[in-house]
């Protein structure tokens, strides 16, 4: 009991600020309508000074490493089985062809342009599957790195950047190319990043389209334990490569904590025994960790260090984003040919 107090009091000025600059960026998301996590993060970048507060660190530390794993494991409550199940094979096979081949790519490209795989994974996870909640999950399983929270970082502002974009642009666009209510629903959560942006492209052209929008979301979501354990395979190969002996070090496990958390709560929450009210507590409480995680690693990064990554970074992730796009509109077409 006197350890844990001990740590608690180590570690309660870093989660209370972690804490209100998350509520600071709820309130501001809420009143100018931009994507809470870029909000999370742009604050925390400039209460950078406070990472160097040793008052500070060990919170925030805890914020941006198990805040945030747990963040992601409740993310489980959000998907049944029944909804994977009410959607068909068809959407099924589109999602995880389009999660896997977008990964693929971003590997690709991230190695053609000189940078490790593992930032191929991450902001080819990101954009395929959910945004910054997945680039922050994905971060979560890689190895450490001096450069990883950078990294992190910028995946998080790329990728939200370019959700509020394609919330903008897609509706319009599947205006323009005349898609059914579902094709349209389909199209609007297959590409666009953040959960939240696909509900609000979503619900603006209809419920309906709303509906089928956020179903196809949540399959992405879904995609995000394999993923993960694609991550901690990587991880594990990684230190056997710099030369890491196994009798010296302890290998993390193929499938981390959080991820198992995450595929027991949608076991679970599919049995339909959780109360309806702990589920909606549970998703909240999902949201308010991750915010909370955002803004501890932003106050962990230096702003000069994001802003010297240069536009190879950028590109990579701008064609993510397209390869996604064209993709998914190529499959809808196909599953149409095919009736």
């Amino acid at each position: 009991m006197s350890v844990l107090y001990a740590n608690m009091s180590r570690w309660a000025p870093g989660l209370l600020i972690s804490a209100i600059v998350a509520i600071a960026a709820v309130f501001l998301a809420e009143h100018y309508g931009a994507p809470v996590m870029l909000f999370a993060l742009l604050l925390g970048m400039a209460l950078n000074f406070l990472s160097e507060d040793g008052r500070c660190q060990a919170g925030l530390d805890v914020a941006a490493k198990q805040i945030l794993r747990m963040g992601v494991a409740l993310l489980g409550l959000r998907i049944t089985l029944d909804q994977v199940a009410a959607l068909g094979w068809k959407p099924l096979a589109m999602v995880v062809l389009s999660v896997v081949l977008t990964i693929a790519v971003g590997i690709v490209l991230a190695r053609l342009m000189g940078f490790k795989a593992f930032f191929g994974l991450l902001t080819g996870g990101a954009v395929a599957i959910c945004g910054a909640s997945a680039a922050m999950a994905l971060s979560a399983a890689m190895p450490n790195h001096p450069l990883k929270e950078r990294a992190t970082l910028f995946t998080v502002i790329g990728v939200s950047t370019l959700s509020t974009i394609a919330m903008m642009l897609y509706p319009l666009l599947v205006n323009g190319l005349s898609f059914s209510v579902q094709d349209a629903g389909f199209f609007l959560g297959g590409t666009i990043h953040d959960v939240a942006q696909v509900v609000g492209a979503g619900y603006s052209i209809s419920p309906a389209t709303g509906d089928a929008a956020t179903l196809i979301k949540l399959l992405r979501v879904a995609m995000l334990v394999p993923v993960i354990v694609l991550a901690s395979w990587m991880t594990v190969r990684y230190r056997v490569t710099q030369e890491v002996h196994a009798s010296d070090a302890k290998r993390p496990p193929l499938l981390p904590w959080f991820a198992v958390a995450f595929t027991v709560l949608v076991g679970i929450r599919s049995t339909g025994v959780i109360p309806l009210p702990v589920v909606d507590a549970g998703k909240i409480a999902s949201q308010w960790c991750l915010i909370g995680a955002m803004a501890a690693i932003g106050m962990k990064t230096h702003l000069k260090d994001v802003l010297t990554v240069g536009w190879k970074p950028v590109m990579l992730m701008v064609i993510e984003t397209l390869f996604l796009a064209i993709l998914f509109y190529g499959l809808l077409r196909v599953q149409t040919v095919l009736g």
